[in-house]
């Protein structure tokens, strides 16, 4: 039974992370290709959900932004000094826009929530007044110091996970009076420290922590198994003009010609975006950026490359390798060829590995082999989760 009210889901996404052995904290890194706060966001998109709040740690702000994209949410809750505080400020904010009838308070470091256990701990809110997913204990258990010592046993001892439902005013309140001289581990602990009667409902594995580095590449290697690969090719190019210099790949050339076009003319830069936008679906360089438009007269080609990077990102894509041909009699390519594929790699957010440059010439055939302009040939591999 469905409690009267809306119920909202209360992401906790203020903690640094440390023990993850990362700069970046955990709930901003990201995993086949979006990040740990994104697939907790996703997998909380549940019917019995009818909105989503997230409390993000003081001067995460960009990090937050950078994390969820496009996706429309309210304006992140600013957490406390301690995870209770964190939630009791995510609380307060949901009160002062009128108060739900149910709240689901969860950790971003669990990112996986399977929809089945939202619907045993909605469920359970009809009897009681708060519900946690639990699994047994599976291994044997000891007390240790130094040394192992007596062991402890295992029955009526579980291990508790999040998301953690309950009747929203009880655990409003219940936080409000919260005095604990530590803080506390979980919204249960707090709850019954109110009296107030919390059930334990089935949890998953899938809702095991991400706390640890090797959790995480455990996560990558899981979530592998449920991208696809796409190829997309991308072909540009440009007649010489007067000048004295090009573009290709980023890097000023000199040269006693320069390539005609309505931007700066960078065939290399030009056929990677298309390249990325046929990947992704997303028609071609023109749709984008019209040469009709005046704005985009003598404009750097790297906008063109960031936006198409943008949109492979929107969807929670990555880009796993670029390779592009250059096709002309001169200049030659070989001086700059590591200058632009370490541009390329930069523009990409790529190690350099995963960008290949290379040249040709059509041995003096055609518009290139007559020094009529350059061309260049590019395709781009991604992958994205399956479905998109």
């Amino acid at each position: 039974m469905k409690l009267a009210g809306k119920t909202i889901a209360l992401i906790v996404a203020a903690g640094s992370g440390s023990r993850s052995g990362q700069e970046t904290p955990k709930q901003y890194r990201r995993i086949a290709g979006r990040s740990v706060l994104a697939h907790a966001l996703d997998r909380l998109r549940h019917p019995a959900i009818d909105a989503l709040q997230v409390v993000i740690g003081e001067g995460q702000e960009q990090l937050y932004a950078d994390a969820i994209g496009e996706r429309p949410l309210p304006p992140p809750v600013i957490g406390g000094a301690t995870r209770q505080q964190s939630v009791r400020n995510g609380l307060e904010q949901l009160a002062a826009r009128g108060s739900p009838g149910a709240v689901l308070i969860h950790d971003a470091a669990r990112p996986f929530v399977p929809p089945d256990v939202v619907d045993r701990l909605v469920a359970a809110l009809g009897d009681d007044d708060g519900a946690v997913p639990v699994l047994p204990v599976a291994d044997s258990l000891a007390s240790a110091d130094e040394a192992l010592g007596d062991p402890v046993t295992r029955e009526r001892l579980v291990r508790v996970q999040t998301p953690q439902a309950f009747r929203f005013d009880p655990i409003l309140a219940a936080h409000r009076a919260w005095s604990g001289a530590a803080d506390a581990t979980d919204d249960a602990q707090v709850a019954r420290a109110a009296g107030l009667r919390v059930a334990a409902v089935a949890g998953d594995r899938a809702l095991e922590k991400l706390t640890f580095a090797e959790d995480f590449a455990e996560a990558e290697r899981r979530l592998a198994a449920a991208m696809i690969q796409r190829t997309g090719l991308g072909l540009d190019v440009h007649a010489f003009t007067s000048g004295d210099h090009l573009w290709l790949g980023g890097i000023r050339i000199a040269h006693q010609r320069g390539l005609a076009g309505h931007s700066d003319a960078d065939v290399v830069l030009h056929a990677i975006t298309d390249a990325l936008l046929g990947a992704i679906g997303e028609g071609d360089i023109g749709l984008h950026f019209p040469p009709s438009d005046p704005q985009w007269k003598g404009a750097p080609s790297s906008l063109f490359v960031e936006h198409a990077l943008r949109l492979v990102e929107r969807r929670d894509g990555r880009i796993v390798h670029v390779d592009v041909t250059i096709i002309c009699e001169a200049p030659r390519i070989g001086p700059h060829r590591e200058a632009i594929r370490d541009k390329v790699a930069a523009l990409l957010r790529l190690p350099r590995g995963r960008v290949s440059i290379k040249a040709t010439t059509t041995e003096h055939l055609g518009f290139t082999g007559r020094g009529e302009g350059i061309a260049a040939q590019a395709i781009a591999t991604i992958t994205e989760p399956e479905g998109e």
